[in-house]
């Protein structure tokens, strides 16, 4: 099993989700939590509806509250987060 996940090219393991979201809250120990919206057609009328969900993400790079990141589904690191962010796509001022 390790030798098969060691032979893996990266374009393999680059088959995870990715989201990208804004911080909304950076104040626990290396975890931020990322707001990311979709859009949808409601089913019946018609209508674009913006639907939000919040991850909870592993973040080493040290995000602040309000930058738009990038995140990448990963193992589970704790109860929780399940996310790591990859890159800061836009840092606020």
């Amino acid at each position: 099993m390790a030798e098969e996940l060691k032979n893996q090219t990266a374009e393999e393991r680059n088959s995870r989700k990715v989201r990208s979201g804004i911080v909304v809250s950076n104040k626990m120990d290396k975890t931020v939590v990322v707001l990311v919206e979709r859009r949808t057609q409601h089913p019946l009328y018609g209508k674009v509806v913006i639907r939000t969900s919040k991850f909870k993400a592993h973040d080493e790079i040290g995000c602040d509250q309000g930058d738009r990141v990038e995140i990448m589904e990963t193992r589970p690191i704790s109860r929780d987060k399940r996310w790591r962010v990859t890159q800061i796509l836009e840092k606020v001022k």
